[in-house]
């Protein structure tokens, strides 16, 4: 910081903002979301057909509330920036606090892909009655054989759900298609190879776009930060098209046992954070065209998004090798 920016007796400036609901607001919103998405989750198993549920007003809710929050949020941090008030210090707690938080995301999706690893090494062997610990197993899921990915569930090999006195969870009908590679009618047409294509190539736009900004060129940071939100956007779209392929062509839901429980919570809460990743980069982008934010000493807001992008590509490197390829 600039030497006007210290106290008398040498210590640098801190602003204290006035105290805010935000944080408070942010949480209910947030538990709002996930209390919505738990519900959703549990009418896809077990709802009646013509029953109607609250689940999805109260997801949508629970997000455009936690959006409108966060937008208020970083509105106002933004202009407190732009007005000098942010200090050595007080940037120094924003990289800290992107860190944390990036590092809690990491963690979230560790515990989505230990799930994964245990039920391949471990569960699923244990169900065939492999192992100490399967034995039993073997006598409550007679014939079961495993592989990956699954070709039948446990509960089709002993007769379907009315078959299953133990552990009766809902009915689960195993898919016709997996989406390995092997499984794709061409190469050309296996989506994840281009979505993982499009990631790989938008983490290089995006850096590209930081040394625009680095070189205080506002024109090749544009440029190739829009591009970075198109890649975005097209990964999306490839996505959807994926999804709507496995349910209306391959019969692969989150009722498809294991293998379709674990597929659609891994990509589709990764591509929930492709399209946040997306929504933060589209903002900066904005931002820097209507308003000519950023400096070459001053874009954290694109810097912080640019490390949550690298994330989100790092992880869809993982979930492409666990659970399309291997």
């Amino acid at each position: 910081m600039a030497s006007d920016t210290t106290t008398p007796q040498g210590y640098e400036k801190y602003y204290v903002p006035e105290s805010s609901s935000l944080a408070v607001r942010a949480t209910i919103g947030l538990i709002l979301s996930v209390f919505g998405a738990a519900l959703m989750l549990n009418d896809m198993t077990f709802g009646s057909e013509g029953e109607s549920s609250n689940s999805v007003w109260v997801l949508t809710a629970g997000l455009a509330f936690f959006v409108f929050t966060l937008a208020s949020w970083f509105g106002t941090v933004i202009k407190e920036n732009i007005a000098g008030m942010n200090s050595g210090q007080l940037n120094q707690s924003y990289v800290l606090g992107m860190f944390w938080f990036i590092f809690s995301e990491v963690m979230f999706f560790a515990a989505f892909f230990g799930a994964l690893l245990y039920v391949r090494q471990f569960v699923g062997p244990w169900l065939a009655g492999e192992g100490d610990g399967g034995r039993m197993n073997g006598l409550l899921w007679p014939g079961f054989e495993f592989t990956w990915p699954p070709v039948t569930t446990p509960q089709e090999v002993v007769g379907g759900v009315d078959a299953q006195v133990i552990a009766n969870n809902g009915a689960f009908v195993s898919q016709e298609t997996s989406m390995a590679p092997a499984d794709a009618h061409a190469w050309y047409a296996w989506l994840p190879m281009w979505n993982t294509l499009i990631l790989l190539s938008s983490s290089a736009t995006v850096h590209v776009a930081h040394t625009g900004i680095l070189a205080a060129d506002r024109k090749k940071f544009n440029r190739w930060l829009g591009i970075t939100v198109g890649l975005a956007l097209v990964f999306l779209v490839l996505q959807a098209v994926e999804y709507y392929e496995a349910y209306a062509l391959y019969g692969l839901t989150l009722n498809s046992g294991i293998y379709g429980s674990t597929f659609f919570m891994l990509t589709g809460f990764h591509g929930f954070h492709v399209a946040m990743g997306m929504t933060m980069l589209l903002v900066q982008w904005l931002r820097s065209l209507k308003n000519q934010h950023f400096t070459a000493s001053d874009h954290f807001g694109f810097e912080a998004s640019s490390w949550y992008w690298h994330f989100v590509d790092v992880v869809w490197v993982f979930l492409f090798l666990f659970v399309y390829i291997l």
